[in-house]
């Protein structure tokens, strides 16, 4: 996948955006209850074994060492601790990326290579002052050149929360386009909208498109350290603002829900949602992600699980 570049700022996706709320949460309910009622057995390992290879293993603590990062990527590139379900899927099925600090990237880099997986697993690096953004702009292009020059593939930056709070959209936009630009032409950029400290959905919605026209390849919802992070509904509006930019230019964006994805059933919801609304085209490592810490022991609980009942 080729990444994005920025289009021109064009203020008039921002006029006259209005967002219904309960219509939102309505259309979540129409477009996702009756099918997760109806997911067979079968369906369900196949969701199961989706939701793995979609997947960002993340560790964001404070405490991540050099062996913790290897342990992730181990588990990354070889997800199931049972040696039959190991043996049997041992090379077919890993996550899609691994997500750190950026002075945890160089640490990533060493483990996947020296499991044969650097080529087919992606080393995210949250930069750009994670979790705040508040941070001069200048030490936050310096993160992400730091974690490109360490091994980093993609880079979730996180937006200054303040600009969408007092509707600055230039200055926003102009801020990601410089993003982009550190990122170079070979690197994948994801927005961190943090949408829980974004006040409406209306400017959810703004910072989505936003986002988009600087070149963004991925619009995320959270840090995963607000009081809010991904939900449905939520999800629904960042959708509605790719797909417009995607009749407008042709280009097709990728979602990532990062918060709150803790269970297969969680995950089945999102999967759903996005095959109903911008089509199982964008149901693959290069257009969604889900990043998640979490989200992998319940793959495997279900996995055995699901495999005995078939």
């Amino acid at each position: 996948m080729v990444a994005n570049v920025a289009i021109p700022y064009d203020a008039k996706q921002l006029s006259n955006v209005r967002v219904n709320l309960s219509c939102v949460v309505r259309s979540v309910d129409l477009l996702t209850s009756a099918l997760i009622k109806r997911v067979t057995d079968a369906e369900l390992l196949q969701y199961t074994l989706r939701a793995l290879q979609l997947t960002d293993l993340t560790t964001l603590a404070g405490d991540d060492t050099e062996s913790n990062v290897a342990r992730l990527c181990f588990r990354a590139a070889y997800p199931f601790s049972n040696l039959a379900a190991h043996a049997r899927m041992q090379g077919k099925v890993h996550t899609a990326a691994v997500c750190v600090y950026l002075s945890r990237v160089a640490d990533a880099h060493r483990a996947l290579t020296a499991l044969g997986m650097v080529d087919r697993i992606q080393i995210a690096s949250v930069a750009t002052g994670f979790p705040s953004g508040s941070y001069p702009l200048e030490t936050r292009l310096q993160e992400i050149r730091y974690a490109v020059g360490q091994g980093a593939t993609e880079i979730d930056i996180v937006i200054d929360r303040s600009l969408v709070l007092t509707g600055r959209w230039k200055e926003l936009y102009d801020e990601i386009v410089a993003m982009r630009n550190a990122c170079g032409d070979k690197v994948h950029l994801k927005a961190i909208l943090a949408i829980g400290e974004c006040g409406t959905m209306v400017n959810v919605y703004k910072a989505s498109m936003v986002a988009m026209m600087a070149g963004s390849d991925f619009i995320k919802t959270s840090t995963g350290k607000e009081a809010v992070n991904a939900t449905l509904p939520v999800g629904l509006v960042m959708i509605r603002a790719i797909q417009k930019f995607y009749r407008l230019t042709g280009k097709k964006i990728g979602l990532k829900p990062a918060g709150g994805v803790r269970t297969v059933r969680d995950a089945i919801g999102w999967m759903i949602m996005i095959r109903e609304t911008l089509g199982e085209e964008w149901l693959k490592p290069e257009l969604f992600r889900f990043g998640a810490s979490g989200l992998l022991d319940d793959v495997e609980k279900q996995f055995y699980a699901v495999s005995k009942r078939l």
